[in-house]
């Protein structure tokens, strides 16, 4: 479901696909660092209002005529992070990993939220970049990530040929609506 004119959404992650409708519906959503918003526009395009977040404010640019999308130029890196008070009914990273925000990721999953999480692992260096392993997860990092803070719905890691040959690690999870899972 195309929102905008920018570039479609067709080449959205399968797993993201796979897992958007147990995003609550009309749900607020932020796209980490999303790039040209490949899943923003997607997202947009099944009802919820996205926050695209990503520090090239080029890339930004392409989202500026879509419905249901607000951008947010930020370098979460370098930078302060933006939604300590703040949280969101789903929280998309796709190709993207800085641990030090690993939690906060974590922290800004509402409760009844969905994380859904897909970038490289230890064992993509064989087939190209990334290959720093400040950018690899490792064995079931984001597994642990989640453990005892959200119900697991999907896990996986591995080699994977789809969109091209890589070591993935993905995870869909979400967060309980009583604290009985949070430490």
């Amino acid at each position: 479901m195309l929102v905008c004119s920018s570039a479609p959404a067709d080449d959205a992650s399968a797993w993201v696909q796979r897992f958007a409708s147990l995003i609550p519906e009309g749900g607020r959503v932020l796209d980490l660092a999303c790039g040209y918003g490949r899943h923003a526009r997607l997202l947009a395009g099944l009802g919820f209002q996205v926050e695209a977040l990503d520090r090239d404010p080029e890339a930004l640019a392409a989202l500026a005529d879509c419905p249901g999308v607000t951008v947010r130029q930020a370098d979460i890196e370098g930078g302060p992070w933006p939604y300590y008070a703040e949280v969101f009914d789903a929280v998309v990273v796709t190709n993207y990993l800085w641990r030090p925000l690993l939690p906060q990721i974590v922290k800004v999953v509402e409760q009844g939220g969905v994380l859904i999480y897909e970038t490289f692992m230890v064992g993509n260096e064989q087939f190209g970049k990334p290959s720093n392993p400040a950018f690899l997860l490792r064995t079931n990092e984001l597994l642990d990530l989640v453990r005892n803070r959200m119900r697991i719905v999907a896990f996986e890691q591995g080699q994977v040929r789809h969109p091209r040959l890589a070591m993935m690690q993905r995870i869909c999870a979400v967060r309980a609506n009583s604290g009985a899972l949070e430490k």
